[in-house]
């Protein structure tokens, strides 16, 4: 169940990357973020109220645990260190071709798979190390494709904010096992939908001060804002992919590695976004890369059953 849970997750983060290119096309990056934040607030603020008045049950899967401030202490730390990454990635994406984007983006299973056998221990069998292994040399190879577009990795800005935002999605990948993993196994053991719902709302006042004190007071010198559609569209995937991604790691023989990695096959779905509607270049020499991120995949899924 978690590793369906886990593909449909991989599948709505890539139409999540590609709405977001779309949102931020000369667009100010703050207030878009901002509304982002908003609207993912407003999606979980009804199950908090609910869940709270005692509609909804404690067995039922949108019911929001309460909490104090020894609870909501780490889910406000999950806040500041998904907040940063997504000002970091948000920044790069506007900047960057989304088909370069993808495949840095696509490093964090590497990194996460690092911290999950150091830190929970977990262990890999010959299948699954086989589909990492062609899943990491899809991601280089993809990498080595976007050089072709004239971008220097090593003294353009944005791909260290790229770079930047992976190395926090990793991070706040394991702490998220951390989050959810019971007491007895070394976790915290909140419930999901606490994390997601209020790590949301912490991050909209966060961004809501961003705003007022580092945007607003320049934003006639800046890149303007405009409203568009897929502003709304970036907070409703993200939601949903979230969801099944929260849901995914609460179960427990959930791997943390396995997860992060089949949600980095988004960037199959945001390749396909950049080539129909984007029109990005270069697309022949990644076709192959991308059959080696497909079948890295089904490595994993046939490792993993």
């Amino acid at each position: 169940m978690w590793l369906i849970l886990a593909f449909l997750s991989a599948a709505l983060l890539g139409c999540y990357d590609s709405f977001k290119k779309q949102a931020l096309k000369q667009n100010a990056v703050i207030p878009v973020l901002t509304l982002n934040t908003l609207f993912s607030s407003l999606f979980f603020l009804p199950f908090i109220i609910l869940s709270a008045a005692g509609l909804l049950s404690d067995n039922h899967i949108l019911h929001v645990a309460s909490g104090g401030w020894e609870a909501h202490k780490y889910i406000v730390l999950k806040a500041v260190i998904v907040l940063s990454s997504w000002v970091l990635g948000y920044f790069g994406m506007k900047h960057l071709p989304l088909t370069i984007v993808g495949p840095i983006n696509a490093t964090r299973p590497v990194m996460v798979l690092v911290g999950a056998l150091l830190v929970f221990g977990e262990r890999l069998n010959g299948w699954q190390w086989l589909g990492v292994l062609l899943a990491v040399a899809s991601f280089l190879l993809l990498s080595r494709s976007g050089k072709k577009e004239g971008i220097d990795f090593k003294h353009d800005h944005w791909i260290y904010m790229i770079v930047g935002a992976a190395a926090l999605g990793a991070l706040s990948g394991l702490y998220d096992k951390y989050l959810m993993a019971p007491a007895d196994e070394g976790g915290v053991g909140l419930d999901r939908m606490m994390v997601q719902s209020w790590y949301n709302i912490y991050q909209f006042f966060m961004m809501s001060i961003m705003l007022l004190l580092l945007w607003w007071p320049k934003h006639k010198e800046t890149t303007p804002f405009h409203w568009s559609w897929s502003i709304l569209g970036v907070s409703l995937f993200l939601s949903i992919a979230d969801f099944m991604y929260f849901y995914s790691l609460s179960l427990p023989s959930a791997m943390i590695s396995i997860v992060s990695m089949i949600r980095r096959g988004s960037v199959v779905v945001s390749f396909l976004f950049g080539a129909l509607f984007f029109h990005e270049k270069n697309l022949k020499a990644k076709a192959f890369d991308l059959a080696l991120v497909l079948l890295g995949m089904i490595f994993l899924y046939i490792g993993s059953r």
